[in-house]
């Protein structure tokens, strides 16, 4: 098992401690972990644009954490997931929770299989696949995605993936309303929640759709 970096530990309790989120000591360490494998895989596989380790922090880790009071079902896919953003934090954050990340790019794929065996979470399936051709036996609670697509395109291309019961959850920054006034007349908006990830400047909205 990899060492939690001192100073990443720190700062990531501290902001911790400005959100109403409560984090074990082991779900810090693994956090932290977390940020140490992309910040190593990063200078060969190309995961992140963010370099600095400490702005992984605010950027991935809590802009992610910060969503997980709202996930109040079982199993979700995280689609376009890139390295496992907002997945394996969410992973480490419910273990109860059972999570498929999937994402087009192998290399990414091969990181979060490693990330899973590193961090000993069981509750992630790493899947390589594109998201309009990506078929499963269950249908998810849950459909997460961040930074991935509009909402018409993201719903367009996942609503085959939940059943008549489940719902969409986008990580947007400012409130889109754009791409709410877009929205088909198969979905409604069921709620927007305006989130605060300490460490981030600009606005974080959490945008949860269902099907009609």
């Amino acid at each position: 098992m990899i060492q939690p970096d001192p100073a990443l530990l720190a700062q990531l309790q501290k902001w911790v401690e400005q959100t109403k989120i409560t984090v074990s000591q082991q779900q810090l360490q693994q956090l932290v972990c977390f940020v140490q494998l992309i910040d190593k895989w990063n200078k060969a596989y190309n995961l992140t644009s963010v370099r600095d380790p400490m702005q992984m922090l605010s950027k991935h880790i809590l802009d992610s954490i910060v969503v997980a009071p709202e996930l109040d079902k079982q199993s979700y896919i995280d689609v376009g997931t890139g390295p496992g953003l907002p997945g394996i934090p969410l992973a480490i954050m419910c273990p109860d929770k059972h999570f498929v990340l999937l994402d087009s790019l192998g290399k990414r794929v091969r990181f979060m299989k490693q990330a899973g065996y590193e961090l000993g979470l069981n509750n992630i399936q790493p899947v390589q696949s594109r998201v309009e051709q990506y078929q499963s036996d269950i249908r998810f609670d849950g459909v997460i995605s961040r930074a991935f697509a509009s909402l018409k395109d993201m719903l367009h291309w996942c609503q085959h993936l939940v059943d008549s019961q489940g719902n969409f959850l986008a990580l947007k920054g400012q409130y889109p309303q754009q791409e709410l006034n877009e929205l088909s007349s198969e979905f409604s908006l069921l709620q927007a929640i305006k989130l605060n990830v300490p460490g981030l400047e600009g606005d974080r909205h959490l945008i949860k759709i269902s099907k009609k």
